[in-house]
């Protein structure tokens, strides 16, 4: 039985949802943007008519005030997203109960089975896009297609609050014709790559001998290839089905340009802190540290290594960041943004061989005494407990388990 697929993407989601909020800014262009004290100051998301100026969501704040002097930019509230968003997947689990989210906005919705109680998957595209404008005040596109690559293709086509079907009949018309850079995972890099064999739509693509593609582009070229011929079999997973944390991070683009030693070392604590806050959350230990950094003129590199055992101590997982730092980064220009990641997770209350080189009881100590500062923060405040080294410059001391509450899913699951 050939498969039935949607792919629900929620128009200019945030800048919709402070539209719905604000009837008086509706006529208006309208954008959500970052902090420009903070530097995060970007467009995350505009409306039609914003867009029509040309504002484009990830360009600075001050480059789409050029385009468009009259801008609303609007600080995100991802709280009320994150509502939004629930009440869209609670429309969507009407239908099926396979229903696979791609990032806050968009959901994959494997129908098949569904199409013999409530009709063709055109019919149940139009029913919840009806219902998402009735019930939530906002639009969404869908695509229909047989596999999740095509059906998000669909719902790229034609927006606003639009349903686009891509059968295996039609997409050689419809898809092939398109820019090779719509394909999912064909970024700047990818798609410069393949412009410069000549390859400029997808149709291009499909057609490049497999054998080429993987001797050009690797294991990925393959991807690609599939993908670009309607050859994708990944399922929708279940609503129910988690997939398996294998490591927990955070960055930020720092406040200031990081220039000094000093200047890292604190805001590799502030991340630690998240990072090692978030470990005991779920039960974890990490045996793994990655480190992340990228300079002023978007070079970056990423380094890791190993703990001498499972931690999810602060100190620990700083201090080895740091380490790793020092090792691998030559001051040749200031730090942008910088991040931390502990993989190689293990269940904190695990059984482990204790080690005669180490003082486990100051191990264990330490331990408790984390799980008491986030105890004190839970009923306090996050800045109820602050290392001494943190308030040595309150511009770069920040809180990253607040300020990233959404974080981008991969379709390779």
């Amino acid at each position: 039985m050939e498969r039935v697929i949607l792919h629900s993407d929620l128009n200019s989601f945030y800048a919709s949802v402070e539209c719905m909020r604000n009837p008086e800014i509706r006529d208006k262009p309208v954008a959500v943007g970052g902090s420009v004290e903070k530097r995060h100051g970007i467009i995350l998301a505009k409306n039609l008519i914003a867009k029509s100026y040309g504002v484009k969501t990830g360009e600075a704040i001050w480059q789409a005030r050029q385009k468009c002097p009259d801008l609303i930019v609007l600080p995100p509230d991802y709280k009320t997203y994150i509502y939004f968003s629930s009440e869209a997947r609670r429309i969507y689990n009407c239908y099926t109960d396979f229903v696979e989210p791609f990032g806050i906005d968009e959901c994959w919705l494997d129908v098949t089975g569904s199409c013999k109680l409530f009709g063709n998957g055109k019919y149940i595209a139009d029913e919840i896009r009806k219902r998402i404008k009735d019930e939530l005040g906002i639009t969404s596109s869908v695509g229909v297609s047989y596999n999740k690559i095509f059906a998000k293709l669909g719902s790229d086509m034609k927006k606003p609050d639009a349903t686009t079907v891509i059968t295996r009949d039609n997409f050689k018309k419809k898809v092939w014709p398109l820019p090779v850079s719509h394909l999912l995972y064909v970024g700047r890099a990818t798609a410069k790559k393949l412009t410069n064999i000549g390859v400029h739509t997808i149709g291009d693509l499909a057609n490049l001998s497999l054998d080429f593609l993987r001797k050009f582009l690797g294991k990925w070229g393959e991807t690609l290839w599939i993908f670009a011929n309607g050859l994708d079999t990944v399922p929708v997973m279940k609503t129910d089905l988690h997939p398996t944390i294998k490591g927990i991070g955070n960055s930020l683009t720092t406040p200031r340009d990081l220039v000094n030693n000093e200047d890292v070392k604190l805001l590799l604590y502030v991340l630690s802190e998240s990072v090692s806050e978030r470990l005991r959350r779920h039960n974890f230990k990490g045996k793994t540290v990655q480190l992340y950094v990228r300079d002023n003129e978007l070079n970056s590199i990423d380094r890791q290594a190993k703990l001498n055992c499972g931690s999810f101590i602060t100190e620990d997982i700083a201090s080895k960041a740091y380490e790793i730092f020092l090792n691998n980064w030559k001051w040749e220009r200031p730090i942008r943004s910088i991040g931390v990641r502990v993989t190689d997770l293990v269940t904190a209350d695990t059984y482990v061989q204790l080690s005669l080189l180490h003082d486990e009881k100051q191990k264990l100590k330490k331990e408790r005494l984390e799980y008491s500062i986030d105890e004190i923060r839970r009923r306090f405040g996050h800045y109820s407990v602050q290392r001494a080294l943190v308030l040595t410059d309150k511009a770069l001391n920040a809180n990253p388990v607040e300020e990233n509450v959404i974080f981008p899913v991969s379709y390779f699951k």
